[in-house]
């Protein structure tokens, strides 16, 4: 049904968010189906969904890119994005979250909670976004809806509110039981229109336990409830659903529904929790800026000055459209906006409603909307748009640190500026692709998330008309970090040419950050007493060594893992200054490093592979032979679950193995974990002298 919109209350912002081939995509699709928004259901096999619009998701029946849709359900305004679930894209999650208000959650009923099922809802978790979960695939042989929500209470660790009993199962699946309202939804094979009737005699006793369980559990997390139970022992269908929508906005309780997406049964009733349990602009915080050093906040109002953020940008050769949340305030087209960063102004040449690949044109957009804008050429991905009478910054998403590399070159000479085009096109899309020259070979590096990701992006130049790309072999991004550290290093910069000189001399303990190798980051600690090195030279010399943390001793690669501690120095009357320091915490920790026992450290990835029971073993000697360290295996729908930590070196083609080992039954997703010691020999100890100085000119 379509409504006209009025009012923030009846929007809602919200994310599908699930692990690869749970069914985000086809949940998506019946959305659209049940709302009206389009009259043929599409198909993820058949290549003709919506949201999946890029030649290379049809092509691979994944989702790569988020995609944006708009719809209407009784009265309310559902703007919608479906995420990719594979691990690769997750910066697309990222970017996403930061914009939403509410998420579904999508679980495959056989399944249960899968590894990036975790990574999302952790990505969900710092952004504070309320979810609702969807049990998906009750139509599939050996559904269990409540092994399903026990998977969820166990490495989830939400409350699992359940609000509906399965009517039939696996194949006999036909409808649920909604225990707020105690009725009976079913669906036939036709249309997808919900049928309401009495509960079945047969599922009476077992809906009247389950509702009773619901009503004790609602009760214990809310204090109206609570209050209601204990005068009535029981709830009314109003104060439960009240209750079910307070403990889905605080986080405390989740509502989980169940259904088959792809035999479009339970998606009204899925629409319907969307509009009663998810918040609207108007629940959420008002949205937190800054300008000049002070903090800010402008609420979803249409009446205050505008304020938006970029999360995704399409940046074809045809045109340039920014994805915009508005937070604030009105924007009409023609309007001038500030790049908050950048401080360009700029005009907006279109405004447009969202639907995948296709758009409509708006005269205007409010506060609480989704659109696109045409003619904003400064924006990026995480760029603040507002009024320039009232300049605000919002807080941009954090992009992920790439940790696949591959070498690209074009293939003739002559297309190297072309490259570096699409290179610069791809990048501004997707920040977290990085691209890069190698100062030490001249080659052009592009970073990603992954070797599917890289993949991907390389491909995707190719057919928006790029010139033809060489690949090389993917490299991970190393790191280095002390094993051994070393006490009371001195070192001296003593630097006199004729003018005012440079006298620093610095005094640096430096150990391991954490108990073992492998622990990331970086402590500066200053311990110097009597002012023997004025503070200010104290910021310079942490300075310093930063920037000495940019290449080991062992590879050149980032150096992290470690503590350093500036125990003493001197300064002279005339030749000491910041840069005279900032120099001395530079080179001297340089040379500390080369006195240290370092070692190489590379990146892991947890990888679940899931295979016929009949491989196990082969496809565990395949991983003992990647260096991969099984951490477990069990057993899911009659196929064997095994999960490992592999060095994500070793990864690279594993996917075309494992189908070849496995005759093609044997799947896998990974997840990056950290950083693990990587084997290579451990240099000895330098002979380095404690004190060092550089030469005098």
């Amino acid at each position: 049904m379509r409504t006209d919109i009025t009012s923030l209350a009846a929007v809602r912002n919200l994310g599908i968010l699930a692990h690869v081939d749970a069914g985000k995509t086809t949940v998506t699709e019946r959305i659209l189906y049940a709302t009206g928004t389009t009259h043929k259901r599409g198909e993820v096999h058949d290549g003709t969904t919506v949201t999946d619009f890029d030649p290379q998701e049809r092509d691979r029946g994944i989702t790569i890119f988020a995609a944006a849709v708009s719809c209407a359900w009784d009265g309310h305004r559902i703007n919608l994005i479906d995420t990719p679930g594979h691990v690769d894209f997750a910066d697309e999650v990222e970017r996403s979250l930061r914009v939403l208000d509410g998420a579904v959650a999508v679980f495959d009923a056989v399944a249960g909670v899968e590894p990036q099922s975790e990574s999302v809802w952790r990505q969900a978790d710092r952004h504070g976004v309320p979810r609702i979960a969807f049990v998906n695939k009750l139509d599939r042989a050996g559904a269990d809806l409540d092994k399903a929500v026990a998977s969820i209470r166990d490495r989830l660790h939400p409350a699992p509110l359940v609000v509906q009993l399965p009517i039939g199962a696996e194949d006999t699946f036909t409808g649920v039981v909604d225990l707020v309202r105690m009725r009976a939804l079913t669906w036939g094979d036709g249309t997808g229109t919900a049928v309401e009737g009495a509960v079945p005699e047969t599922l009476r006793e077992e809906a009247v336990r389950r509702r009773r369980q619901l009503e004790e559990t609602v009760a214990g997390l809310h204090p109206g409830a609570l209050e209601e139970f204990c005068d009535r022992d029981a709830l009314t269908p109003a104060t439960l659903a009240t209750a079910l929508r307070d403990l889905t906005r605080t986080g405390d309780g989740l509502v989980v529904l169940a259904g088959s997406a792809y035999r479009n049964r339970g998606i009204e009733p899925l629409l319907d929790a969307v509009v009663a349990y998810l918040p609207s602009p108007l629940d959420v915080p008002a949205v937190r800026g800054e300008h000049e050093g002070s903090e800010q906040e402008r609420v979803a109002d249409p009446q205050v000055p505008f304020a938006g953020l970029v999360f995704k940008v399409n940046a074809s050769a045809t045109g340039r459209l920014a994805y915009v949340r508005v937070y604030s305030g009105t924007l009409e087209k023609g309007d001038t906006v500030r790049e908050q960063g950048s401080g360009r102004t700029e005009r907006v040449a279109r405004i447009l409603r969202v639907m995948a690949d296709r758009h409509v044109q708006l005269d205007r957009a409010v506060a609480g909307d989704i659109v696109a804008l045409a003619g904003v050429k400064s924006a990026r991905a995480g760029s603040t748009l507002c009024d320039p009478g009232a300049p605000l910054l919002l807080e941009p998403p954090v992009a992920a640190e790439p940790v696949v590399s591959v070498a690209v070159e074009a293939r003739r000479a002559t297309d190297t500026g072309r490259l570096a085009v699409a290179l610069a096109r791809l990048a501004e899309e997707d920040p977290s692709l990085v691209v890069r020259t190698d100062a030490e070979t001249g080659q052009t590096v592009l970073s990603g998330m992954g070797e599917l990701h890289l993949e991907v992006a390389v491909e995707k130049i190719r057919r928006d008309g790029g010139p033809e790309v060489t690949v090389g072999r993917p490299r991970v991004a190393y790191r280095e970090t002390v094993v051994g550290g070393v006490a009371g290093f001195v070192y001296r910069h003593v630097k006199q040419d004729g003018g005012a000189g440079q006298f620093a001399h610095v005094v640096l303990d430096v150990e391991p950050l954490g108990p073992e190798a492998g622990v990331t980051g970086f402590e500066f600690r200053s311990a110097v007493v009597g002012g023997r090195v004025p503070q200010e030279y104290v910021r310079a010399v942490e300075a310093g060594c930063r920037d000495a943390l940019a290449e080991g001793p062992l590879d050149g690669h980032p150096v992290t893992g470690l503590r350093v501690t500036l125990t003493d120095g001197s300064t002279h009357v005339k030749d000491s200054s910041d840069t005279a320091f900032r120099t001395a915490g530079r080179l001297g920790l340089r040379t500390a490093l080369r006195a240290c026992v370092m070692a190489l450290l590379e990146p892991v990835a947890e990888v679940t592979v899931t295979v016929p029971e009949d491989a196990v073993g082969t496809v565990l000697g395949d991983l003992a032979a990647r260096r991969g360290r099984v951490a477990g295996s069990g057993t899911r729908g009659g196929a064997a679950v095994l999960t490992a930590t592999v060095p994500l070196a070793e990864l690279f083609g594993y996917a075309t193995r494992l189908r070849s080992r496995t005759q093609g039954r044997g799947t896998f997703t990974t997840r990056p974990t950290g950083y693990a010691p990587a084997p290579r020999p451990t240099p000895a100890p330098a002979t380095t002298p404690r004190a060092v100085s550089a030469p005098v000119r």
